[in-house]
This record gives structure tokens, C-alpha cells and sequence, in this order.
């Protein structure tokens, strides 16, 4: 997918095209104290770039805490200033931009729920006209790569030229190892599509969780993103959102030393770089489709119940030849050989069979 405005590369002084770049604080700004001590921890560990806070939280059940709003900007403005780090909010209406943008704020991003929505992105482009704002987009919610693509050709169309993506993961029913699956493939199609713009990974919403924040973060450090956005707090236990996933500033300092990060000779050939860029691709994809063959062997075992309940045999062919001549047409779709679906699909077909015959 070509995209509408293509960028040109260009050297570039803003801090978010910074190598290596980390925005990093509470998932909310919950009090002044609160802010003030975790900045001030973060900036000890002399490893942050951009100090993040949510302001405006849109949550997914109503009746939790959704911020404190437009009166926790000027507690965000107190601590740049005693940091000196850069300032970093979410921002879903117009009105947040001008808030935001009154109590100089460096850096802003859109929300995931926010680039669904074509209205929202459109009136914050609109209301960051005449501006040279920074701007980083999160995924949307759902792997819908052209309404990405549509934000940033949005903000691009309103003269907004510093602009980033963030990768956040995407929602998925039924996923269990993380909170949002990753879907790498699509930011490195989005990294493909625009090679000059930031791409920065956010693990602390992929994850859900402090356990898988390394492993994440590593991750994308092996598939060449620019940065990290991870949430901290001075004392994760007590937050009032997302608790779990928050880690205190010095453990988000040990996770940052614990990052691998490869160095390349001036004379390494670029072959040999992009071989093992597009590698680190494979591993990855690797992972996730065994994540999802799990995801449907578990469904599989589901109709296992089923039919052991209903007294019905395991083997049906004539579903098994229905989903072979779906996904044969399928696959002539995508450039896939016939006798390639037709292996996989057995393979899947046996296993299947298997897990159903052990219920029965």
C-alpha cells in the first residue's frame, strides 16, 4: 500500500528521532506529588528522554479513574522544569490540544481508540494547523493498517511534519499471553511505508503485565525500532490504573541495562544487516502464528466437547472439505500454492482430530 504523502529523508534535530529514544512515567497523573516524585526518580536514572503522563484516560468501563484532566498540565509543567526532561500527553479532542499546548507540553500522542476514529484524528489536525507540533500515533485498536496510515496523512495534510508511531499492540479475543498481540508484522510494513518517521514500541500495553516488558522491549530493539514508551511509577502498587503493568523508575532502569543492542561495524556489508533484520521478522511471525494455531487447536478442542456431548463422530469430512476449498481460494488470493494449503490444512486437520479423540 502506497501511501498518500511519501516521506523524504532528511536530517532531523527534534529529540524523537533520537536512536535509542525512551518516553517513560504514570499511566496517570494522579497528584501533583506523585508526578513530581516519579519525574524526579526517572530523571536520576539519567536513562529518560520525554516524561509521559496520562491526563485525559479514556478507560474502557466507565465509573474508574479517568484522570485528573486539564488541572494536572500545570503539575506536568512543574516537573519539566525541575527535570528539564520533555513532556509527552495523550490527546482525543481539539480542546486537549489547546489545553495541552498552553502549558507547553513538547510532545503529543493520539490515542489508539482515538485513530479508529477518522472525526477525532481530523479535529486534532485541524486544531494543530499553523503549528509545529510533535505528534506520535499509536496503532489503532484493531490491525487496521490504512486507518493508521490515515491519521498520519491527516496530521501531514494540516503541515504537521514531525510526526511518530507508536506500536501498542492490537486486540485480539480470546489472547491470553498478552494484553494486546503485537502483530509485528504490521508496524514493519508501516516502517517499510514510512522509513524516515520514528517507530517506538510500546510494551507496557502489549504486555498488561511487568514480566513480559524485557522480552517485548528486546524485541523491538532486534527489529530496529527507534525507542521505547513504557509506563513507571514510584510505587506501581498503588496506582489507581493499570497497576500491574507499571514499573518503578530503578527496575525500569535495570530493564533498560538488560537490553541487548547489537553493534554494527562502519564496514559491515548492508546485505548482511538486512538479512538479519528480515530473520528477526521471521522469528517473530514464527511466534505468533504458533500463538495462533494454539488459539485454534483450544477452539478445536471446544467442538471436541461438543460432539463427545452430543454423541457426534470426531471425523467430519464433509466440514474438512469446506474448510479445504475456502482456504485453497484463499490462498490463490495471497500467491499461495494449492499444494501448500492442502499440507498445512491436513497437518491442522490431524492435530485436531487428535485432540478431539483424546476427549472421547
Amino acid at each position: 500500500m502506497k501511501p498518500l504523502i511519501e516521506t523524504t529523508k532528511q536530517v532531523h534535530h527534534n529529540l524523537i528521532y533520537k536512536k535509542g529514544l525512551v518516553l517513560a512515567g504514570p499511566c496517570s497523573a494522579e497528584s501533583e506529588e506523585q508526578l513530581l516524585r516519579t519525574a524526579i526518580e526517572l530523571s536520576h536514572t539519567k536513562k529518560v528522554d520525554i516524561l509521559r503522563a496520562g491526563i485525559w484516560k479514556p478507560r474502557t468501563n466507565p465509573g474508574s479513574f479517568e484522570g485528573n484532566g486539564t488541572k494536572a498540565l500545570p503539575w506536568l509543567l512543574k516537573a519539566k522544569k525541575i527535570t528539564g526532561l520533555q513532556t509527552a500527553v495523550e490527546v482525543a479532542t481539539a480542546k486537549h490540544v489547546e489545553d495541552a499546548l498552553s502549558f507547553e507540553v513538547d510532545v503529543l500522542w493520539i490515542g489508539a481508540r482515538t485513530t479508529v476514529n477518522p472525526f477525532s484524528v481530523q479535529q486534532i489536525a485541524d486544531a494543530l494547523k499553523g503549528t509545529n507540533q510533535t505528534v506520535l500515533i499509536k496503532n489503532p485498536v484493531n490491525p487496521d493498517i490504512k486507518l493508521w496510515i490515515g491519521a498520519i496523512e491527516r496530521l501531514q495534510k494540516s503541515g504537521i511534519t514531525d510526526i511518530g508511531l507508536i506500536h501498542r499492540g492490537f486486540t485480539s479475543y480470546g489472547n491470553t499471553e498478552y494484553r494486546n498481540v503485537p502483530m509485528w508484522q504490521i508496524p514493519i510494513e508501516m516502517k517499510r511505508l514510512f522509513p524516515d518517521m520514528p517507530l517506538i514500541c510500546d510494551p507496557s500495553h502489549i504486555c498488561g503485565n511487568r514480566t513480559g516488558l524485557l522480552s517485548v522491549s528486546q524485541k523491538s530493539v532486534d527489529l530496529d525500532y527507534d525507542g521505547l514508551m513504557i509506563e513507571s511509577h514510584y510505587d506501581p502498587d498503588v496506582a489507581l490504573t493499570d497497576m500491574q503493568q507499571q514499573l518503578t523508575p530503578e527496575d525500569l532502569k535495570q530493564l533498560l541495562e538488560a537490553i541487548i543492542r547489537k553493534n554494527s561495524s562502519s564496514n559491515e556489508a548492508a546485505f548482511v544487516k538486512q538479512l538479519d533484520n528480515l530473520r528477526e521478522q521471521i522469528n517473530h511471525l514464527d511466534e505468533e502464528l504458533i500463538s495462533l494455531i494454539s488459539n485454534r487447536m483450544n477452539v478445536a478442542k471446544q467442538i471436541g466437547e461438543i460432539k463427545k456431548n452430543s454423541q457426534v463422530t470426531v471425523l467430519q469430512s464433509s466440514r474438512y472439505n469446506e474448510v479445504l476449498e475456502r482456504s485453497i481460494k484463499k490462498g490463490e488470493q495471497v500467491g499461495l500454492s494449492n499444494e501448500f494449503i492442502k499440507n498445512y490444512l491436513e497437518a491442522i486437520h490431524i492435530e485436531s482430530i487428535r485432540i478431539q479423540n483424546s476427549l472421547v
